[in-house]
């Protein structure tokens, strides 16, 4: 598995697999209709650090990015965004794709990541407690899950 910054000519492998989890309404909190273009203007930004994980064959599985989650004094906290293509789950590309992520933050002088909307139902939440992350706190009924209905939203945190 290959792990590297992304570049623009990345995006139109990660379109496919963003937009099929964003379009479930299950694990992010945006809208499930994001157009490729605004999509690509939220996980693209030039403020981002963004990855991609490449197979063996060099197909693009995963992706995540990194920012300052606040601004400021409080610029060195950091937040981050993964996504794994569907069909890779449960190979461990996400706990890898994570480990990479957190040590890029930390050598970029971030002292901490925070995930300010986990939805309380996403399976990543096991990966991201056993990656030392906390919850914090959890907002109820934040999140109108499509299957479950009405979900809390973890606020999840972890120092570097």
């Amino acid at each position: 598995m290959l792990i590297r910054k992304a570049t623009a000519d990345d995006w139109p492998r990660v379109w496919p697999f963003w937009h099929r989890i964003v379009a479930a309404g299950e694990t992010y909190a945006w809208d499930p209709g994001t157009s490729e273009e605004a999509a690509r203007a939220l996980w693209m930004s030039p403020a981002k650090q963004v990855y991609v994980a490449e197979d063996d064959t060099g197909a693009v599985v995963a992706s995540a990015y990194v920012t300052p989650n606040y601004g400021g004094p409080a610029a060195r906290i950091a937040n981050a965004g993964f996504m794994v293509d569907p069909d890779r789950a449960g190979r461990g590309v996400g706990r890898l794709l994570a480990e990479h992520v957190l040590s890029e933050a930390r050598d970029a002088g971030y002292r901490g990541m925070v995930f300010n909307a986990v939805v309380e139902t996403n399976p990543a939440v096991r990966l991201w407690t056993s990656l030392g992350f906390t919850i914090l706190g959890t907002v109820p009924h934040a999140f109108d899950h499509p299957r479950h209905g009405p979900v809390g939203l973890h606020i999840m945190y972890r120092a570097l």
